[in-house]
């Protein structure tokens, strides 16, 4: 297993689990840079973060080291990268960050299970679809966002969910939340559906921020009041 240094973080990945393309991003320090920017310039100390869509635990390790270990909880469903973001997690002393196991694919849900096609590279892992390979869903966990925001009240949403997003803005979100950045996944739904996020996270009291916005991360806040 090769051992990666981004941004003063060793992320290690199983060599089974990497592709050349990945392996050069990671080298090169460029692997998740757009969504790494976004956490450097509007996290602050002491905010809670709530990630869905850990990947190999490198968002929450930055997030982790701006705001503290205790105040951020992550979210994967892949089984196979429990461990690996797990260790990553220790291996640059943030083991304190909550990992949680399931998927968000919907405001409500706790409590069941749904598909997840856990055989495609992690960073394409997603929920179980028609093009999903025969015999390749494995079922996880199903975690409703109302219930993750409620019990957690983070400050901060960031998410990667190859998709999923479009499921978890059909209402409005609780006013504590003051700033979402998330990546967009247009190829797996039609604009409408970016509107739709967009509209909802508007009428839940934030405003689009181009700060961190770029490509197909959407960042978006609320304002102070003056």
């Amino acid at each position: 297993m090769a051992e990666y240094r981004i941004d003063g973080l060793a992320l290690v990945v199983p060599d089974g689990m990497l592709t050349d393309r990945i392996a050069a991003k990671l080298a090169s320090g460029g692997y998740e840079a757009q969504e790494a920017h976004a956490a450097r310039m509007r996290l602050r100390a002491g905010q809670r973060v709530l990630e869905l869509g850990a990947g190999i635990g490198f968002i929450a390790c930055l997030c982790a080291r701006i705001t503290g270990s205790e105040n951020v909880t992550t979210v994967e469903a892949n089984p196979a990268m429990l461990p690996v973001i797990r260790a990553n997690l220790e291996r640059n002393g943030l083991g304190a960050v909550k990992l949680l196991h399931g998927a968000v694919a919907g405001r409500a849900g706790a409590g069941t299970l749904i598909g997840f096609d856990a055989a495609k590279s992690f960073w394409a892992a997603r929920l179980a679809d028609a093009d999903c390979a025969a015999g390749a869903a494995v079922e996880v966990p199903h975690l409703g966002l109302d219930n993750l925001l409620e019990t957690l009240r983070p400050d901060v949403v960031i998410m990667d969910i190859e998709g999923a997003e479009e499921r978890l803005f059909d209402a409005p979100w609780p006013g504590f939340v003051r700033t979402v950045m998330m990546e967009l996944h247009p190829g797996r739904y039609s604009d409408h559906v970016i509107k739709r996020i967009v509209d909802c996270l508007s009428q839940s009291g934030l405003t689009y921020d181009p700060g961190p916005s770029c490509g197909r991360i959407l960042g978006f806040r609320k304002l102070r009041e003056t």
